[in-house]
């Protein structure tokens, strides 16, 4: 699909109708069918990927590519009459030491954490909210090494033949990260969704990007999220995942625009918003891809009933009242008082409350940019001002 874009930018559409990005992209003459079966089953990245463009590989076969990179970063203009020959041994030997790394985690930390425990009689029953979730985020982190070692391995083996060099950094190092499909530091210290997403399975990410967010009218993040659960296969836990992927990352969205400014102000404020915001963000990252890694719908069914299906209320999390009261109804230690005979009820009686509260008075619709509000706002968002843009911070 990513070929036939490409091609399909340099044959049949006017270069001035093009990006600055699609222009580079773009392939403007017919390849040869054994270009293209090379590209196709290119033997480096035929099984674990990473995902390439058709000029870059090109210019690797035919012994182009890395002074190709050192050209569009104006290497001579930087005071170098030659082009150097970048080596990719200490890339490849860093990367492979990576691997090593993440296997060995993958090895111990899955037998300690294994994804059972979160439909175990204990988990589910006897274990109270907040240990549930600080349970689910260790398991999910035991879950993570597995993609560390394949996706780094994978660029390991590419740089290793002398593909993937993307250039020279701020520094004047050379950097081998053209074809990287994560950012391991960014992915654990993420304090937003966005971030998250934009150093995860990077590659993927930029594929559907540009066959499906950039070229769909209507509702990009809603349909690129579904196009990313069609395209990883048949499981339900894909679907539960991208579904959630989606709420949440239009909570996220909306969140940050209206509350980041406020912890501007001072260094003290802003390190405590990123020390809540890093939280939070691996938190909703766990509950998130708790079902990919599942992969059914029992124990997917399970583990969302043991959280009261919190996650789902994130659509409605978009004004103060209804954050403030998703947080508390969630974590609050509802005593076993009165109409309600355990905490669990308690929080579900608040959620439900929540729910018919401010559903009348904000119509979600899932494509909708932000909740419906039947009150005067005199004041229109960037979205409603410039509907033909659009916000590119939920990639997949």
């Amino acid at each position: 699909m990513e070929f036939s874009l490409q091609t399909f930018l340099g044959l049949g559409r006017r270069a001035e109708d093009l990006s600055a990005e699609q222009h580079r992209l773009a392939v403007k003459v017919k390849p040869s069918f054994l270009q293209y079966l090379s590209y196709l089953l290119n033997f480096m990245s035929v099984i674990a990927g990473p995902c390439n463009n058709f000029k870059d590989y090109i210019a690797f076969i035919e012994g182009r590519h890395t002074h190709m990179k050192l050209l569009e970063v104006n290497w001579k203009q930087r005071g170098f009459q030659s082009l150097p020959e970048p080596s990719p041994t200490g890339a490849v030997i860093r990367k492979l030491y990576m691997t090593l790394v993440s296997l060995l985690l993958f090895l111990t930390l899955t037998k300690a954490f294994p994804v059972t425990c979160l439909v175990d009689d204990w988990f589910v029953h006897k274990a109270n909210f907040l240990t549930r979730l600080c349970y689910l985020y260790i398991v999910m982190q035991a879950s993570k090494p597995k993609y560390y070692f394949a996706w780094t391995l994978a660029d390991a083996v590419n740089n290793a033949a002398g593909f993937g060099f993307s250039g020279v950094d701020k520094n004047g190092n050379f950097c081998w990260d053209l074809l990287s499909n994560l950012n391991i530091w960014k992915i654990e210290t993420a304090t937003s969704f966005k971030m998250y997403l934009e150093n995860w399975n990077i590659q993927t990410a930029t594929w559907l990007k540009r066959v499906c967010y950039e070229r769909v009218p209507w509702y990009p993040t809603v349909l690129t999220f579904v196009l990313s659960a069609l395209w990883h296969g048949v499981y339900p836990g894909y679907y539960f995942t991208f579904l959630t992927g989606t709420l949440v990352t239009v909570a996220a969205r909306t969140m940050r625009n209206n509350y980041r400014h406020y912890f501007l102000s001072s260094k003290a404020l802003k390190v405590a918003y990123d020390v809540v915001t890093w939280a939070v963000t691996q938190l909703a990252v766990s509950y998130t891809v708790a079902p990919f890694v599942m992969l059914a719908v029992e124990p997917t069914i399970s583990l969302y009933k043991t959280f009261e299906w919190c996650g789902g209320m994130c659509r409605m999390c978009q004004r103060p009242c209804s954050l403030g009261c998703w947080v508390f109804a969630s974590l609050a230690p509802f005593p076993a008082t009165g109409a309600h005979t355990s905490a669990p009820e308690g929080r579900r009686w608040l959620l439900t409350e929540l729910i018919f509260q401010n559903i009348p008075r904000y119509g979600c619709s899932l494509g909708s940019p932000r909740p419906f509000d039947h009150s005067d706002d005199t004041q229109k968002t960037t979205e409603e001002k410039e509907p033909a843009q659009k916000n590119q911070e939920d990639l997949p």
